[in-house]
């Protein structure tokens, strides 16, 4: 209202401009006689400025800003990014507003005469003739009661109905035909604080995850809503982002535990080694290893990168996602309400010094490391058993690529190995997480034993 603006800058808190000349770029799209009528926003890559050069939390968020906001861009644009993007006024109103009544206006907009005002093109604040009026009207919008009874947050506004407000509002924007733009520049526009410790990376995956599945399971899903609204290409790409945690957390749970206990019980999953067709599942694992091998270092990164990210997935999917998997399952069902819990930006010294270092922090609660300590005591206890029985027993052609899931994870995740046994600092993983992790994993071997015997 007091700048009138027809463009608006969207910035999380601790962000700031690297570069003074986003705005210039933005608004080139903008008044492009291409785009003029039909581009809502110009999404720019997030950035931050305390990124270590080693980068275990995958704060860069490469495979999103590197990879699937590029292909976006070739449809109807990349999704809305919660930051760093200059959005056009008018896509956030719901429209032009000429023509309509007064009293309707307010029912959409709030009882704010000079807010409604506002959204006329030639409006001109009277900052100079009563500038006490403005502050009061200016209070008025602030107040958390102004948007009872109104639209906002259904139809104009950012969309409250997930909390990833941003994934949901461009997906709607997408819906009603208006197209995204994406710009990365070599220099950074702009430039935030990305999470140091382990603790703060999860319980902000968790809460992604808990509005991506929830998104899914409304009548907004994607791959339902989408299709007929916008191009099937661009709903696909929604649908993926939507349904990402749930598929991450059943394949990976699945991938740690399955082969594991058929391998204690001698219960061959794959082909023999010296069957033909166990080509086919070497050739799956492999494809999908040096495919994102070769993705990783298509976009700057490196092995070392790649390898991060292998590992900081596998951590994810089996905390994060299946937490929030289940917290959006609950909420859809009335067993708990909705809530927004903000990312803490706060740094600690030790934790920003581990970071440094390259080692993970675990100073973290037991719902996230419970699940991580218990699959890792359990592959290694599948490793060492199916190690013994390949060498003592000689069924090495059933069994190897069985031992070889169970190493390669273990090998994926050696910080945990080391957090649990080697380090004495304060990012360990506490003894008494391990023991408790130890018994959960021998009341799962048991159960499994149980229910494979049967």
């Amino acid at each position: 209202m007091i700048s009138n603006s027809p463009y608006i800058l969207v910035l999380d808190c601790d962000m700031y401009c690297n570069d003074p000349t986003s705005a210039r770029r933005a608004v080139c799209f903008h008044l492009d006689s291409k785009f003029l009528h039909s581009l809502a926003f110009v999404q720019f890559p997030q950035r931050f400025h305390n990124i270590s050069k080693d980068d275990i939390y995958d704060n860069q968020l490469r495979s999103a800003f590197s990879v699937l906001w590029q292909g976006a861009d070739g449809l109807q644009g990349p999704i809305l990014s919660g930051t760093g993007f200059y959005i056009k006024r008018v896509s956030l109103c719901g429209g032009s507003i000429q023509d309509i009544d007064l009293e309707e206006l307010k029912h959409s907009f709030g009882s704010s005469n000079e807010l409604i005002k506002s959204l006329h093109g030639n409006y001109k604040p009277y900052v100079i003739n009563d500038q006490n009026g403005l502050l009061e009207e200016t209070r008025l919008l602030a107040s958390c009661t102004y948007e009872n009874d109104t639209k906002w947050g259904k139809e104009v506004g950012f969309l409250y109905n997930s909390v990833v407000e941003d994934y949901f509002t461009g997906f709607t924007l997408h819906c009603k035909g208006w197209i995204s733009v994406y710009c990365d520049p070599l220099r950074p526009q702009f430039l935030g604080s990305g999470t140091t410790n382990l603790n703060d990376f999860l319980i902000q995956g968790m809460r992604w995850s808990s509005g991506l599945v929830e998104v899914s399971f409304s009548k907004f899903c994607p791959l339902i809503y989408g299709p007929t609204r916008m191009s099937i290409f661009e709903s696909l790409c929604y649908g993926q982002l939507a349904f990402h945690p749930i598929s991450y957390f059943l394949s990976l749970w699945c991938f740690a535990t399955i082969p594991q206990l058929c391998l204690l019980n001698d219960i061959p999953l794959y082909p023999k080694v010296s069957d033909s067709y166990s080509v086919i599942f070497l050739f799956i694992f492999s494809s999908a290893i040096f495919k994102h091998l070769q993705e990783v270092l298509s976009t700057g990164g490196t092995f070392q990168t790649w390898r991060n990210e292998q590992r900081i997935w596998m951590m994810k999917s089996i905390t994060s996602h299946l937490y929030g998997s289940l917290d959006a399952i609950m909420k859809r069902i009335g067993m708990r309400e909705a809530s927004f819990l903000p990312t803490n930006k706060v740094e600690d010294a030790e934790q920003v010094e581990l970071y440094k270092m390259g080692k993970f922090d675990f100073q973290t609660s037991n719902m996230f490391l419970v699940p991580m300590v218990s699959l890792i005591i359990l592959n290694l206890v599948s490793f060492i058993g199916g190690l013994a029985r390949v060498i003592f027993v000689g069924n090495s052609d059933q069994m190897l690529v069985q031992v070889f899931i169970s190493f390669y994870i273990l090998v994926m995740n050696f910080p945990i190995i080391e957090a649990m046994i080697m380090r004495k600092d304060k990012g360990r993983v506490r003894p008494s997480v391990t023991i408790l992790s130890a018994m959960f994993s021998t009341i799962f071997l048991l159960l499994g034993c149980i229910i494979l015997c049967c």
